[in-house]
C-alpha cells in the first residue's frame, strides 16, 4: 500500500468506516516511523486537532478538531464508475457455469436466466441502463478513457451523491461519456470546482437537472461553470453557504427551479440579483433565515417587475413574523403556489385556520397554500372574513361606505394593500357586521337561516337558528331527524342576498358554517 501512494493523493477523497475525509497529508510524522495520511474529516467531530502534532503543522483544518493522521492501509480510496456499476447492476453467475442457469441483478432485483452466455449478458445488462443509482458506492472518477460509453452509452439519469469524486474535473470526465444525460446528483462530493471559466462544450449538452447539495460550491463557482449547462431547467445548490454576489448574465436562463434552501447567507438583496431570471418559475428558498421582503418598484396594489415567471415559492423554516411579507407577495405577476410553514407568522398563532384565511385574502392570485388548493368558496370564505376582521380598522383610519368619502389612510392601505379591491368585489362592511373583535378571534354566533328545498316544491320554507361554528355534517343530522332521510343523501348549498344568483356548494362535511361564510339571512338550499 505505501509503495503505490505518492503526493498525487493529496486532495483525494477517502472513506474510513462509513466517514468521509480529504487527504490533505501525505509522508512521515515523527517519532513515529512509517508512512501517514492527514486527513481532514466532514464530519468535525470525528476528528482529533487541526494537522498539528508536537508543536509541528502538516496541515491546516477549517475546524480545531477536524483532523486526524491514518495509516494509509486503513483508509478506502474508492473505485472507478464502471467498476461500482458492475458491483450493483450486472449479472452474478449462478451455481452452475454450464450456462444452463444464472442470476441477474439489477438494483434489488433479482432474475433467473437460463441459455446465455454470462459475458454477452453482462454487456447486454450495461448496454440497457438508462437510470441508475451509485449513491454511496465509493466512486473516485471515470475509470478507464472510453470505458464507460462502451459499456453503458444510454444512460440517462445518473444518482453520484455521498461518494469520493475529488473535483469538477472527475465528473467531467465521466459525464463527457455519457452524451444522454439528462439529470445528475452530485450531493455530498466535497468537490474543487474550476478556478476560472471553463469552455466545455458538449459535456453536458443535454443536462436538465443538477443536483449540488452539499458540494461546497460558491455562487462565483456556479457562474463559471454555469456555461457548459445550456440546456438546464433545475438547479439545486442546498447547504453549501452560499452568498449571491452578483446578477447572472447570460447563463441560467433556462432555469425553471432554483433551490437555495439551508443557505443561511443568503438576504433579501441578494435574492434581487437573481429576480432577472427570465424562466425562473420555481424558488426555493427554506431555512435561509428570511425575515422580510420588499419591491421597491412596485406601489401599492401594483405589480413588480421582478421575478415575472415565478410561479412557485418555498419559504418554509424562516423568521417571517409580518403579514408586510405576505403582502409583498401579491405584487408578483405570476406567484400562485406558496409554502410557509414553521414561521413565527404561522407557527405562532393559536388559529390556524384564521391564519391561513389571512393569508389567502392578503395574496389575490394565490391558488395552493401549503400543499392544499383554494378552492374559489374558501376564497371567498377567507376574503369576507378577512374584510370584517379588519372593518372597523378601515373605519378608523378613514374609510366609508360612501365611496365619495371612502378615504382610508396611508397606514392602513400600506398594512392592507387588498382591503379596498375586496370592497369593490363583495361592497364595504356595513356597521351590522362589524362586532368588536380581535382579529384573530371569530366568535361563535346564532344565524338565522332561511331553510328551502328547491327540488321539493310542497315542503315549506323553515327558518332556523344556528351556530355558526356548526359542521356542514351537523346540520345534515339536523335536517335528517327534521326530514326523515338518511344523512348520505342529503346535499347541502346556500345562497347569498350579496350574490343573487349563485349557488355555493358546502361540500366539505367537517368545516362550519363560518368556514363557507354563511351569514344572517342566508338561504341553505336542501336537495336529496
Amino acid at each position: 500500500m505505501n509503495d503505490a501512494l505518492t503526493s498525487d493523493v493529496i486532495g483525494r477523497r477517502v472513506e474510513v468506516n462509513g466517514e468521509h475525509a480529504t487527504v490533505r497529508f501525505f509522508g512521515d510524522v515523527p517519532p513515529v516511523a512509517g508512512f501517514w495520511l492527514g486527513v481532514e474529516w466532514d464530519n468535525p467531530e470525528r476528528g482529533k486537532h487541526d494537522g498539528s502534532h508536537e508543536g509541528t503543522v502538516y496541515f491546516k483544518c477549517r475546524h480545531p478538531t477536524g483532523g486526524s493522521f491514518i495509516r494509509p492501509n486503513k483508509v478506502n480510496f474508492g473505485v472507478d464508475f464502471l467498476t461500482a456499476l458492475k458491483n450493483r447492476y450486472v449479472l452474478e453467475d449462478g451455481p452452475e457455469e454450464d450456462g444452463k442457469e444464472q442470476i441477474v441483478t439489477i438494483g434489488n432485483r433479482t432474475v433467473q436466466t437460463v441459455g446465455f452466455d454470462s459475458v454477452i449478458k453482462r454487456q447486454s445488462q450495461l448496454n440497457k441502463l438508462e437510470d441508475i443509482s451509485l449513491r454511496n458506492c465509493a466512486v473516485n472518477g471515470a475509470g478507464d478513457k472510453g470505458g464507460i460509453a462502451r459499456a453503458c452509452p444510454h444512460i440517462r439519469k445518473v444518482d453520484l451523491s455521498r461518494n469520493l469524486l475529488s473535483s469538477w474535473d472527475d465528473v467531467i470526465d465521466i459525464a463527457d461519456q455519457l452524451k444522454d444525460l439528462e439529470v445528475l446528483n452530485l450531493s455530498e462530493n466535497k468537490l474543487e470546482f474550476p478556478s476560472c471559466s471553463t469552455s466545455l462544450i458538449g459535456t453536458f449538452s443535454a443536462l436538465k437537472v443538477l443536483v449540488l447539495n452539499r458540494t461546497g460550491i460558491t455562487w462565483a463557482e456556479v457562474l463559471r461553470c454555469a456555461p457548459g449547462w445550456p440546456v438546464l431547467e433545475e438547479l439545486y445548490l442546498g447547504s453549501n453557504n452560499i452568498c449571491i454576489s452578483e446578477r447572472p448574465v447570460d447563463v441560467l436562463q433556462t432555469v425553471k427551479l432554483l433551490d437555495l434552501s439551508s443557505n443561511q447567507l443568503i438576504d433579501e438583496n441578494q435574492l434581487f440579483l437573481i429576480a432577472y431570471l427570465p424562466r425562473l418559475e420555481q424558488l426555493i428558498l427554506s431555512n435561509i433565515g428570511i425575515s422580510s421582503i420588499h419591491f421597491p418598484d412596485a406601489g401599492i396594489g401594483c405589480k413588480t417587475s421582478l421575478f415575472p415567471s415565478l410561479q412557485y415559492l418555498v419559504v418554509n423554516d424562516n423568521q417571517i413574523s409580518q403579514w408586510s411579507f405576505i403582502n409583498e407577495l401579491d405584487k408578483l405577476q405570476s406567484l400562485d403556489t406558496l409554502s410557509c410553514v414553521r414561521n413565527p407568522l404561522t407557527a405562532g398563532s393559536k388559529d390556524s385556520q384564521t391564519t391561513r384565511q389571512f393569508i389567502i385574502a392578503r395574496i389575490g392570485q394565490l391558488k395552493t397554500l401549503d400543499r392544499c388548493q383554494i378552492l374559489p368558496e374558501e376564497r371567498r370564505g377567507a376574503e369576507l372574513d378577512y374584510r370584517k376582521a379588519f372593518g372597523n380598522e378601515w373605519k378608523k383610519a378613514g374609510g366609508h361606505q360612501n365611496p365619495d368619502k371612502n378615504r382610508p389612510n396611508e397606514e392602513f392601505l400600506a398594512a392592507h394593500p387588498r382591503y379596498q379591491f375586496l370592497c369593490q368585489k363583495y361592497g364595504a362592511p356595513e356597521d351590522g357586521e362589524l362586532k368588536t373583535q380581535q382579529p384573530f378571534i371569530l366568535k361563535n354566533q346564532l344565524l338565522t337561516l332561511k331553510i328551502r328545498y328547491p327540488d321539493q316544491l310542497d315542503q315549506k320554507v323553515l327558518e332556523k337558528q344556528l351556530p355558526d361554528s356548526m359542521t356542514i355534517q351537523k346540520v345534515k343530522g339536523l335536517l335528517s331527524r327534521l326530514l326523515k332521510v338518511p344523512v348520505s343523501q342529503l346535499l347541502l348549498s346556500y345562497e347569498s342576498p350579496k350574490m343573487p344568483g349563485r349557488e355555493i356548494e358546502l361540500e366539505n362535511d367537517q368545516q362550519s358554517l363560518q368556514f363557507y361564510s354563511v351569514e344572517n339571512g342566508d338561504s341553505l338550499l336542501v336537495r336529496w
